[in-house]
């Protein structure tokens, strides 16, 4: 969407505050032996003490609040009661709302507990090729160039991007235009970022994989004899520095 007036600034700032809280305080709630569904079942008291709404129940009648990948999986992983959580698990949350007609897109990949697996280089990659291809998006620079950036730094750290997961533009829904900004450079894309829009920024970074599999269950996305991780912020492009909307993920930093 492109921001029209100081509602709609506002209306995003809240719903974008809540998802972002509501992944920070998931990450920290998060313990060995705990199922993936009681973590999810805590991301949705979150979201309702707000009066938010999942946004992939909303859009996909995805079958959870949020959702919680594990290890070799990449996104849409479905919580279970059957899936526990273990010391060094390598977990994303990808937490998406809605409220008052807005919506906002927040994940995060990290260890749970000692990082016994030697995960913390991915993650840590990951996290800080987002926070410099977000540093770098102004209105008219080419969302190809994103891409580009985000390739170019996962390789020089050793690792690969998944060409087939991108970004995407949010707001009045959960996906809007552009419905693609990619990880790499496509030289076919000639889009370019629109001052006032607000776009949520992803990288999916795996330690092999460059494409993720659907796992069999209709859901979940893997990157096959690889990990991988996801890191996410929903953003308003401006002329200058980008506004991170959902900066309350202190687990960013």
């Amino acid at each position: 969407m492109s921001l029209k007036s100081e509602e709609d600034l506002t209306g995003m700032q809240q719903i974008s505050q809540i998802v972002g809280s509501t992944l920070k305080r998931m990450q920290q709630y998060a313990r060995p032996g705990m199922s993936t569904l009681e973590l999810d079942q805590y991301g949705r008291q979150l979201l309702e003490e707000h009066g938010a709404r999942s946004a992939p129940k909303l859009t996909y009648n995805f079958p959870g609040w949020t959702c919680i990948s594990l290890n070799e999986e990449v996104c849409h992983g479905i919580p279970s009661a059957r899936r526990f959580l273990q010391e060094g698990d390598l977990i994303n949350i990808d937490v998406s709302a809605e409220l008052n007609g807005y919506w906002s897109d927040n994940g995060g990949s990290f260890v749970l507990g000692q990082d016994i697996h030697q995960h913390s280089g991915l993650v840590e990659a990951s996290k800080r090729i987002l926070a410099k291809a977000i540093s770098h998006i102004r209105g008219g620079v080419q969302i190809a160039e994103i891409g580009r950036l985000i390739e170019t730094e996962a390789r020089r750290s050793g690792y690969r991007v998944i060409k087939n997961l991108a970004g995407h533009g949010i707001g009045r829904s959960l996906h809007e235009e552009p419905h693609e900004i990619l990880c790499y450079y496509d030289r076919s894309n000639k889009t370019r970022f629109r001052t006032n829009s607000v776009v949520a920024i992803e990288t999916f970074i795996s330690t092999k994989a460059t494409y993720a599999q659907e796992k069999g269950d209709g859901w979940t996305l893997v990157a096959r004899d690889s990990f991988a991780v996801q890191h996410e912020q929903t953003i308003v492009v401006t002329n200058k520095q980008p506004i991170i909307l959902t900066a309350a993920n202190q687990l960013w930093n």
